[in-house]
Order: structure tokens, then sequence, then C-alpha cells
């Protein structure tokens, strides 16, 4: 990142996570305000408790539809175009199963195989029933739940780059906890580290040096638990009920739009290396940093970003090595 004396940065914990803003200019205000907008958007996506737009909708499953303001009807909307894509391992109906691993929220066993099977029926993103008219969000079966926390951080950041862009700010950073977006630098381009899987929380594989990007990095590092000599992550796929399990630990997605990070990261880690270098020849505005087990560092491209290798026990390689 800048190391320019003029960066300013601001920092709050929200979400469950460090959030911090970095700025050229020095206004605590405008931060308040920034750190206000999170809040009020975290009270409405949050299932961490029982009052939200979102949970008024779980607990409504099976019983009626919910009216619920624009932002959240649209986030819901596009989380669902998302999930009905084929073989996507993204599903925003996916709380049932969540919420019954509970990997990172002191969930240490892996679940009998008949309680995942039961709540697979409950995950379909077809009993996900929109009404543009009415502005409301209908779970058709009881016991269905909305889990957005897969999606809810880039939507945020996103409202937050619009929002500095609309009170005159073309120059900062917001991180939200593993989501970062970036706008410009008048001291050249932002330096953002990629994480190295289960390592020291400021190991860095190496930079990434990104402009008016956003980048998103999920990894089987984040949240895990072991039990009988095998690993268990919170990166669930709902057409099995269990961890997503291939060769990867980690996606890291550049694109303009945060929100298209978080829906991409869960989208590649389902597709692998190899198919999601393909579906990504079709998409010019995402690019995809993969992390591999046996420690490979694949890139789809570099048009919008530059990644810079800094760890000798990694190789960079093309998705056919």
């Amino acid at each position: 990142m800048p190391t320019d004396s003029r960066v300013y940065s601001y920092s709050a914990v929200l979400m469950g996570s460090p959030i911090l803003l970095k700025l050229f200019v020095h206004d605590e205000a405008l931060a308040s305000r920034v750190f206000q907008l999170i809040k009020r958007y975290e009270d409405l996506l949050t299932v961490n408790r029982q009052s939200s737009e979102v949970m008024d909708i779980n607990h409504a499953a099976g019983l009626h539809p919910v009216k619920v303001s624009r932002p959240v009807f649209e986030l819901i909307r596009c989380a669902k175009a998302a999930s009905m894509l084929p073989q996507s391992a993204f599903n925003l109906a996916i709380g049932p199963l969540v919420k019954r691993w509970r990997i990172g929220f002191k969930g240490d066993e892996v679940p009998p195989a008949a309680e995942i099977a039961a709540l697979l029926a409950l995950t379909r993103p077809q009993d996900v029933i929109l009404d543009d008219a009415a502005g409301s969000v209908f779970l058709t079966r009881p016991g269905m739940e909305l889990d957005l926390g897969a999606i809810a951080k880039g939507y945020i950041a996103d409202r937050v780059r619009d929002f500095l862009r609309r009170s005159g700010v073309e120059e900062g950073l917001i991180n939200l906890g593993g989501n970062v977006l970036t706008l410009g630098s008048p001291v050249g381009e932002w330096g953002i580290g990629l994480k190295k899987p289960f390592a020291a929380a400021q190991e860095t594989l190496g930079t990434i040096t990104v402009n008016h990007q956003s980048v998103v990095t999920s990894g089987t590092y984040e949240r895990f638990f072991e039990q009988d000599g095998r690993r268990y992550h919170h990166l669930l796929d709902s057409r099995s009920g269990y961890p997503l399990d291939n060769e990867l630990d980690s996606v890291t997605v550049v694109s303009a739009d945060s929100l298209d990070g978080d829906i991409w990261t869960t989208l590649l880690y389902g597709l692998g290396v190899e198919k999601g270098c393909a579906a990504l020849e079709k998409r010019h505005d995402l690019e995809a940093i993969f992390v591999t087990k046996d420690r490979r560092v694949v890139l789809s491209s570099q048009r919008n970003f530059h990644f810079t290798l800094q760890d000798d026990s990694y190789r960079l390689t093309d998705r056919t090595a």
C-alpha cells in the first residue's frame, strides 16, 4: 500500500470483523459516516442475531411472504440469480447447512449424514420466491433460511465506494475484513498482500497491485476444524452438504465491484482451476488468482492487476502445469 505520510487510517469493528478505511484527507466526520453506513447495512442483512430484514424472512419460512427494503430485495435477487447458474456452488438458501455445521463458531464435528441429507432438501434456491411488485420474499418450506454472509461484505463495500464518490472522495481504500476495494491514489497503485494459507496472520505469498479495483479472497484456512485426520473448512457445497473438496486452498477475484468478487470466489471454488479459468475467458471484467494445495499460484490473466510472488516455496504456473 502507499506509504505516503498523507494517508490517514480509520478503523472500527463491525460485522464481526476489523474494518479499515484509508483516506488522503483527515476527516473524522466522513469516516464516522462511513462506519454508520456499514452498520446500517449490517442491521438489514445479518443472520447473526434475531432481528434483521433477512431474519424476518427466515422466521416466516413456510408461512408468508415478507416485504423488505429495496436494497435487501435487490441483493437477494442478485444472490438467487447466481444460485441458479448451472452447477453453481453459490447458494443463498444454504443457511440450514451453515447453521448446522457452525464452522468457525464452535462447530467442531461432522454432522451425521442423515442430518445433512435432510437439510439439503431445505436449500433449493428455486424455493425462494421473489415478488417484484410487492417487494417481498417468500421461503416456501418451513426450516429454510437465507444466509447472505457470502456476499454481504461485497455489497456493503460497493455502497461505501459509491458514498465516498458522492462525497467527493476519489482516492482511498476500504477493507471490510477481507473484501478490499480501492479507489485512486495520488502516490501510485495500491499493493494488497495475498495471504499465505495456514500461515501466521501477516505472512503473505505476494503482492497484488491494483487501482480502482476490488480484491476478494476466500480460503479454506479462514475457518476450519480437523477430525480423524481430515480438515473441514467453512466453504460448504450445497450440492453435497459437505465442504468443497478440490485442489484449492484459496481463490482471489479482482473485479470492479466487490459484490462480483464475493460471488465469483464461491463459483470458482466450485469449478476448480481448469474450469474456473475457462469460465473467466468469457468475463473480461473478472480475473482470478488460484492458490493450490500443491503450492502453485495460477493467474487467469493480468489485465487489471499485477501480481508479484514473494514466497519461494510456491511457484507461478499456468493452469495446465
